[in-house]
């Protein structure tokens, strides 16, 4: 049996906001034999993507670059760690994603076929909004994964906007410690 190893990819234009402490709740109740990897994406100096499908063809990773595709290829569950943002996933989780189509183009790294059966989990802070506003972000980032062959694991939500608000939203509380076991 493949030892579980989660990759926690924070996104958060707030440092220890909401999410993160969601995030961090849910991680708590992990099994120690379960591997912890947090990568906070907003400090990763992550590149510009630029699609170079129809022309150019697509270089070796840089050194950046390479860390994270191993990262993430390691990684038996992905765990975005990503408030709503205009309805949508913060800018360093949508490049993150773009990058994806960069590691697909490198043969030697069989990117797509390594993603297929890892999980991906999301787990979002949002500010009132209601599940239509809620949903393009989530069914994006679904459909993503979906395209890599990913199983998709659950949303773990909570209504918060100001910090420390997510402790005031019960089935946030409730759920937080029980989200990985589902």
């Amino acid at each position: 049996m493949t030892k579980r190893r989660f990759l926690f990819l924070l996104s958060s234009a707030r440092s220890g906001g909401n999410t993160e402490a969601m995030a961090r709740t849910a991680a708590a109740a992990l099994p120690p034999s379960v591997a912890q990897d947090w990568c906070d994406l907003t400090t990763a100096t992550l590149p510009t993507f630029e699609d170079l499908r129809h022309g150019a063809s697509y270089g070796p990773l840089s050194p950046i670059m390479a860390n994270l595709a191993d990262r993430t290829m390691q990684a038996s569950d992905i765990v975005f760690v990503a408030p709503l943002y205009w309805y949508g996933l913060p800018a360093p989780a949508k490049l993150y994603l773009d990058h994806w189509s960069h590691w697909m183009r490198l043969p030697e790294l069989g990117f797509k076929a390594r993603m297929a059966g890892k999980r991906a989990w999301l787990i979002m802070a949002h500010a009132g909004s209601t599940e239509a506003e809620i949903a393009p972000a989530r069914d994006g980032l679904r459909l993503a994964t979906a395209y890599l062959g990913m199983v998709w694991g659950d949303t773990l939500l909570a209504d918060a906007n100001a910090p420390g608000d997510w402790q005031k939203d019960p089935q946030a509380q409730t759920m937080a410690p029980l989200f990985f076991a589902a």
